[in-house]
């Protein structure tokens, strides 16, 4: 970190692409810091410190294009913070962790697999925090099927189980799927191609009632859903990027093709 006066002040108030840029990890670790000590429960503190710990560990030798994997955890976990008014230390935490078990199976249990390393965790962070890590892994891929399939699939059947998992995932298809633009060449045209058919989905997920999260916070979500939509269509062929998912309305809130979403549904 710079000697920068107030510099605490400074990144409460930046945005996380801004700490990304000018501070790095040490500087997202900086904001958890600030806003995980607002938090008023002192053990879900503790526990919050734990799963970065591990993150950290876990993901020390990971990189995610020209940075450090564990920026991209620091990000997912910060947003449903920061932007999703998330206070449950559970979602914190799973979203800290959301890639562990996927990537890092081996490392959380030597012998068990994905249950061994879920097991891992549910000691360590609570049933609840494994349950929310489980729901946003990416499934085993099965042969010979097509993986952009299986994981679209997956992501819509596990999501509509778990309505806190669908926080942790939607700020994650945030960095990752709005994220795209930044990414060049044949990875982003597959990428978005990827992602791109996952919108309508999502969006009709994030606006269903029992998602915790406030409507306005919803309206948020699906304006970047919408953003997203537009970048795939401007990196993939229109056939790759799929069928128009979000549209404006003339209330001025986001409509996703859902039956009876309306500025009415979102307010309620």
């Amino acid at each position: 970190m710079t000697d920068i006066p107030d510099e605490q002040k400074i990144l409460a108030e930046m945005p996380l692409h801004a700490i990304t840029a000018v501070y790095g990890e040490q500087g997202l670790r900086a904001r958890l810091a600030i806003e995980t000590g607002r938090l008023h429960d002192a053990a879900g503190r503790q526990k919050i410190s734990e799963a970065l710990e591990l993150a950290g560990r876990l993901h020390a030798a990971d990189r995610r294009q020209r940075e450090p994997y564990i920026n991209h955890l620091l990000r997912v976990a910060l947003r449903i913070i920061c932007h999703y008014g998330i206070r449950d230390t559970d979602i914190i935490c799973a979203a800290l962790l959301h890639d562990a078990v996927e990537d890092h199976a081996g490392d959380l249990a030597a012998t068990g697999g994905r249950p061994g390393a879920l097991g891992v965790l549910a000691a360590r962070f609570g049933p609840q925090a494994a349950a929310l890590v489980e729901a946003v892994t990416n499934p085993v891929y099965l042969p010979g099927q097509d993986a952009d399939e299986q994981y679209r699939a997956h992501v819509a059947a596990s999501l509509a189980a778990s309505p806190g998992a669908r926080v942790i995932k939607v700020s994650d298809f945030t960095d990752n799927g709005v994220g795209v633009i930044h990414t060049t060449g044949a990875k982003a045209v597959r990428l978005a191609s990827k992602y791109a058919p996952l919108v309508p989905v999502l969006a009709d997920l994030i606006a269903r009632p029992d998602t915790p999260l406030a409507p306005h916070v919803k309206v948020r979500i699906l304006g970047q859903l919408r953003t997203a939509q537009k970048r795939f269509a401007a990196i993939a062929p229109p056939a790759a990027a799929g069928p128009s998912a979000l549209r404006p309305a003339a209330d001025g809130v986001p409509h996703c093709g859902i039956p009876g979403l309306s500025a009415t549904t979102l307010r309620a």
